[in-house]
């Protein structure tokens, strides 16, 4: 009776190990390419000479082979273990922050960022979702995916928080005397910082991450399942949710920015504020897991996407010149939350709609390549309108672009609701 009950415990543990290595390892892939300019935007700009433009246009390069990556990622997926594609994808993108923190010009840094499309998504990105699921089972998949991203919300904000305490420490305590040496420093060793952070957690998927017998398939079959899951209507609604849920997310690269611009944060206050404001994502996407595992995915995301639609009104019609500073300061806030919240249950969406487990990595693949297109667009139209009218202005044009995404996430969610009852009857 004892020995069973440790046995219990000791696959209850090593279960919940895995998942932590999952969580770890599916921030840290992304760190490089998207922590940087998240937390430290207005550093990052100046110590690169880069204007919204420019880092918008190194970010589609980033978009283009991720679209290329994913689609073959996920026929992989499903023939090769995680551990080995998972490891690999991490110390191959560590070994780019090297690169990184030489500070390359334009065209190195969008060379950089392709290279980045390709490490961190041919590799990793459907093996990720399909070690997840797999681990959710039937019951819990909204809880799976909930700890999913939550859990990286949590090593996104901690892992910051220390990135922030870093380049802080190399800033002289009179901030307005920093100059762009000192900058530059600070950013090259966050980056440094960054690059052995993801090389680390590359060795700990090799170690944690069970490495299970390959499936392969021949390409036939393989052809079969991507015939099979093109043909549901959820994939390609999936997808669309996906679009518009990402470009909320990919929404928050600039609230660093709108944090200098309209709110008046120096650059080490902008850094907390975002830094802090990951904290969030923990604690939202958990939420939504356990949520969605009574309400059902699709109707939170629904709510989710209608309580971001009054966010952005508001925050595309007022600013602290007009309204209070805490109204706009909360719903900053609620757009994190609706955020954060879709963010981590979306992909449950496949077990409620009874996606074959064995096409996991391939119905993947498909929504990625479609949900995953803001890589492409969203940055390089964002920087074009916050460069078309500098200041308060911009950041409201930018937040009625944001709105006019979410209206339309809201719109798809409905119909994926109303599919599921067509089918029930």
């Amino acid at each position: 009776m004892v020995n069973s009950t440790l046995i219990m415990i000791n696959k209850q543990a090593s279960k919940y190990i895995i998942i932590l290595c999952l969580i770890i390892s599916g921030e840290m892939i992304f760190s490089l390419p998207f922590h940087i300019a998240r937390y430290f935007r207005p550093s990052l700009l100046e110590a690169f000479s880069l204007s919204n433009t420019d880092l918008g246009d190194i970010f589609a390069v980033y978009g283009v082979t991720a679209m290329v990556a994913y689609f073959p990622g996920g026929v992989i997926a499903d023939q090769f273990p995680a551990r080995r594609l998972i490891s690999a994808s991490l110390l191959s993108t560590a070994a780019g922050g090297l690169y990184m923190a030489q500070f390359p010009g334009i065209i190195g840094l969008s060379l950089l960022f392709g290279y980045w499309g390709l490490t961190s998504i041919l590799l990793f990105w459907a093996p990720l979702i399909r070690a997840t699921r797999m681990w959710g089972g039937t019951f819990s998949q909204g809880r799976a995916f909930g700890l999913l991203d939550g859990g990286r919300g949590l090593v996104a904000a901690t892992f910051a928080s220390l990135a922030v305490v870093i380049f802080a420490w190399l800033i002289p305590d009179e901030f307005l005397i920093m100059d762009n040496t000192q900058r530059r420093q600070g950013i090259q060793h966050v980056i440094y910082y960054y690059s052995v952070m993801t090389a680390l957690a590359g060795v700990m998927a090799w170690i944690v991450i069970p490495d299970q017998p390959e499936n392969k398939t021949d390409f036939s079959h393989s052809l079969s399942n991507i015939l099979a899951v093109s043909k549901r209507t959820t994939i390609w609604l999936l997808s669309a949710i996906v679009i518009c849920a990402y470009c909320g997310y990919k929404g928050l690269d600039n609230y660093g920015l709108y944090a200098t611009e309209v709110l008046g944060m120096d650059e080490i206050e902008s850094a907390k504020f975002t830094s802090f404001a990951a904290y969030i994502r923990p604690v939202a996407a958990i939420g939504a897991g356990i949520i969605a595992d009574k309400i059902t995915s699709s109707r939170l995301i629904a709510s989710s996407f209608a309580a971001l639609i009054l966010s952005y009104l508001i925050l595309s019609f007022f600013s602290p010149d007009n309204i209070s500073f805490n109204i706009i300061f909360f719903n900053l806030i609620m757009s994190f939350v609706s955020v954060f919240a879709i963010r981590g249950v979306y992909f449950a969406l496949m077990e409620e709609f009874r996606f074959p487990t064995h096409m996991t990595g391939t119905a993947v693949g498909i929504v990625s390549v479609i949900g995953f297109t803001p890589d492409i667009f969203f940055a390089p139209l964002a920087g074009r309108i916050l460069d078309a009218a500098p200041g308060t202005q911009g950041h409201q044009n930018y937040f009625l672009l944001l709105t006019a995404i979410a209206v339309c996430g809201m719109l798809v969610s409905i119909c994926l609701i109303r599919l599921k009852l067509i089918q029930k009857k």
